[in-house]
């Protein structure tokens, strides 16, 4: 089979593969490819998947790049892949034994096999980690290997990564993506499984680990903002594993735990994606937050399994390339399989003077990472440079060639990608991985990561706008029936542990929802009045009120001229204010708060549910601008955002609502919002009966008369639960049966209490009728009397109220702070946090 030149940028005729490949799609093939690529751009972002670069991504807007994948897979026969997989196989043993002996007897050093300029000279050896007994006696469990295809279709190795290798998250999810897309061809080309060599990885590394086959293994990311924080938060997922960060971590008498909501969990294992200069501030940057004080103490005293052990780095040197022959004969006894693309280290002044006069068809790369004092620079094509750069070039070269590793260039091979309805071939790369399979074994993961390179470049890189491709290895035995998805391993525990700063962010990103949310329904109350004082005389006690409330909800400073003194002037610094992020508490910066507390769970949060906060910071900030122009102001448009706004974050907590795992982490966010709906309901009631838009004396009552009631109501958002009840009445004690006592309304105090109550019970694994600690901080909503609270002194005050509701707003305080001190700093934990 064959695709005609006038529809296809493909010429040649198709191999067996790729000729099974289409024959598998049937009829109308170019259609479906167009209509597939479109589905699967559309999985890609309904499954959030993405890959975001630093010098790209705007931390102020959000902006994050999809994960980009081509529609066609890359083909391998079994044969071709059995040649690669003993190659790699190979490589692996030798990158084991180099780390053994560097680590150790320092033969390869004392033979002159290994130069010590790019071992101890490498910011990569860690000279902390000399003569350590690491757990389970090995060094690599991950090791990954950029092979390239030359045109005469010999694979060459070009570099090999063994600190924190990316990809096998990706890979993957292109699996999962793919193998749905082409299921039928997926089916009939009996591709490799994937799903052994993901188990093997986890199964050796609790079997090597102190805690063996119940070992807690968790992943170890550097957080969101890494540009790979997709890949974490799923390969966690797919394998069990529970997603930390440095800060969810602690070190106790040389053991490493993790600081949950109910104490501190013994971690046994780390897969780690966390470059290993990070891992610890007090032995290695000192400016670290992304690390763990100790952890190095834990690794050398066997008590923790890291996949990679720290000090790997050294080993992803181009110049080490050019040594791995030797090395491997050394350690072996045997010849390489599979060969680098040749490789001069020129910290030897026979390579220099050998690669000198090549340079301009060779590619020149750093031998060593940007903070080691060396010249840094990024890998260079020499047939793109001119004279004078060569020149140049090779002047820095002979001053410092040590910097410096020359490898040859070799054009990659060109694999077919689909581009706007044609099959247009680009350069491309295969990641292969090798893992851990037993104390000594190795298994290399079926297929790989292909890196596709950008139109007209030569490069493969996903920083430089590349794509990738699912890689299958065809003509399996155990041809996989079902889409390639690893099992979830089992964890520790039933119960889904939740680490106590994510449950931090929890419980303040359900603060900050209620804050919000409270905030923009202040904020519509009192504009509405301002706009209702044209039409009819102002009410001081209304005035009064409504200006405590935007002074309680921070939408105006104190400084600026009272409601009733000066309305206008009022007006329009609540307006200036409401997008002003600098203003603790303003709109604005509530909503900046619930977004940055959201990314810092984001692997919790639904696509659909992250897009809608950072839709709804980015368009109050950007609209909330143009309330304030030259002076003049519009109370419309600045209603019309209040609304929009609201509606929104309606959305928002529903999601928290109906689409969040009512786990502990989620009761901590529904206690931070009941904290804060039990504070704002409070204060308003408290407000009013202070200021005079409420009171309780006889004569009112019998008049059935109460000044600020309608706005009561529509605050507390219980006017039509209000009508069902009481129809038309006006009175206080109508008004205080729905607001104060009535346990079925979500807005009223009663409710908001008891249902708090069980929350904190819950937490603290107490069945929600049971008291607990924290519990006995908040009013017992069954104890509340309607003629208690009615009652008034001779001044006309209802006391036991007013006390009631200073007392809930007492108990907000009181509870947050035990709460931040029981779960979130572990502070009753007197252990050595380093050292014995």
């Amino acid at each position: 089979m064959a695709f005609d030149a006038e529809q296809s940028s493909f010429q040649a005729p198709l191999t067996p593969l790729w000729d099974q490949f289409f024959e598998a799609l049937g009829a109308n093939t170019l259609e479906q490819l167009t209509k597939k690529q479109a589905e699967l751009n559309q999985q890609v972002k309904s499954n959030g998947v993405t890959y975001n670069v630093y010098a790209q991504a705007d931390s102020a807007t959000g902006a994050v790049r999809p994960w980009a994948l081509d529609v066609f897979p890359f083909l391998l026969s079994c044969p071709e892949w059995q040649a690669i997989e003993a190659g790699v196989l190979q490589r692996a043993r030798v990158l084991e034994g180099i780390m053994a002996d560097v680590y150790g007897s320092q033969q390869l050093l004392k033979n002159a096999l290994l130069p010590a300029a790019l071992t101890q000279g490498h910011r990569g050896y860690l000279r902390g980690m000399h003569g350590a007994q690491v757990a389970g006696g090995r060094y690599l469990h991950v090791a990954a290997f950029d092979i390239a295809r030359s045109p005469a279709g010999q694979w060459w190795v070009v570099s090999q990564r063994t600190q924190a290798p990316s990809g096998l998250g990706y890979l993957l999810e292109n699996r999962s993506i793919i193998s749905r897309l082409f299921d039928g061809a997926f089916k009939s080309a009996q591709v490799h499984p994937l799903t052994a060599t993901y188990q093997s990885l986890i199964a050796t590394m609790r079997s090597m680990s102190s805690g063996g086959a119940q070992a807690h293994i968790a992943l170890l990311t550097p957080g969101p903002y890494s540009e790979t924080y997709f890949e974490h938060a799923y390969l966690a997922r797919q394998l069990g594993l529970t997603l930390v960060e440095g800060a969810d971590l602690t070190v106790r008498n040389q053991k490493l735990y993790l600081k949950t909501l109910h104490g501190l969990e013994p971690i046994h294992g780390l897969l780690k994606r966390l470059d290993d200069v990070f891992l610890d501030p007090l032995e290695l940057r000192s400016d670290s937050t992304l690390g763990v004080p100790g952890l190095l103490q834990c690794i050398r005293a066997g008590n923790v399994l890291v996949a990679n052990a720290p000090g790997s780095e050294f080993l992803e040197s181009p110049a080490l390339l050019g040594f791995m022959p030797g090395i491997a004969q050394a350690l072996l006894g045997e010849p390489l399989l599979m060969s680098a693309l040749p490789t001069w280290w020129c910290g030897e002044r026979a390579a220099l003077d050998s690669v000198l006069p090549r340079i301009g068809k060779s590619v020149v790369k750093p031998s060593y990472p940007s903070e080691t004092g060396q010249p840094h620079f990024e890998a260079m094509l020499g047939k793109y440079l001119n004279e004078n750069q060569r020149d140049a070039l090779a002047g820095r070269m002979l001053r410092a060639g040590n910097a410096y590793t020359v490898q040859s260039y070799m054009p990659l091979s060109q694999m077919p990608t689909w581009q706007a309805g044609r099959i247009v071939p680009k350069s491309a790369m295969l990641r292969v991985y090798a893992v851990s399979d037993g104390p000594t074994g190795w298994r290399v993961l079926p297929g790989g990561l292909m890196r596709i390179a950008a139109q007209g470049q030569e490069v493969a890189s996903m920083q430089s706008g590349g794509s990738s491709a699912d890689v299958w290895v065809c003509g399996s035995a155990n041809a996989t029936v079902s889409p390639d998805v690893p099992p979830r391993q089992a964890v520790t525990s039933d119960r889904r542990l939740v680490t106590s700063r994510s449950a931090e962010n929890l419980f303040w990103l359900g603060r900050y929802s209620e804050r919000t949310e409270c905030a923009l329904h202040t904020a519509q109350h009192v504009l509405s009045y301002l706009s209702s004082m044209q039409d009819a005389p102002a009410d001081p006690a209304m005035q009064h009120w409504l200006g405590k409330l935007a002074l309680l909800n921070a939408l105006v400073i104190p400084s600026v001229p009272s409601l009733a003194q000066s309305p206008r002037v009022f007006e329009r610094s609540l307006l200036a204010a409401l997008g002003d992020t600098e203003s603790s508490c303003s709109v604005g910066f509530n909503l900046l708060a619930l977004r940055n507390s959201s990314f810092n769970v984001r692997a919790r949060l639904s696509q659909e549910q992250w897009d809608v906060i950072v839709q709804s910071e980015q368009d109050f900030a950007e609209q909330s601008k143009g309330l304030m122009s030259g002076g003049l102001y519009s109370m419309q448009d600045a209603m019309d955002l209040l609304a929009a706004t609201r509606v929104k974050l309606s959305a928002i907590n529903g999601a928290q609502t109906d689409r969040m795992t009512r786990d502990d982490g989620w009761r901590l966010l529904s206690a931070g919002r009941l904290l804060e709906r039990l504070q704002f309901l409070a204060s308003s009631l408290l407000a009013g009966l202070e200021h005079g838009t409420l009171a309780f004396t006889a004569s009112e009552a019998a008049n059935s008369h109460l000044a600020g009631y309608d706005a009561m109501l529509a605050l507390f958002d219980s006017t039509t639960t209000f009508r069902a009840h009481h129809g038309n009445r006006q009175d206080g004690a109508a008004l205080l049966e729905t607001v104060l006592l009535d346990q079925d309304n979500p807005r009223s105090l009663a409710w908001v209490t008891k249902t708090l109550r069980g929350r904190l019970a819950k937490l603290s694994g107490d069945a929600p009728q049971d008291q607990c600690a924290l519990a006995l901080m908040l009013p017992d909503a069954s104890q509340w009397q309607l003629t208690d609270m009615m009652h008034v002194d001779a001044q006309g005050q209802p006391t036991a109220l007013i006390a009631l509701l200073a007392q809930c707003t007492q108990a907000v305080s009181q509870v947050a702070q035990a709460i931040g001190a029981q779960y979130f700093t572990h502070a009753h934990f007197s252990e050595n946090s380093v050292g014995t």
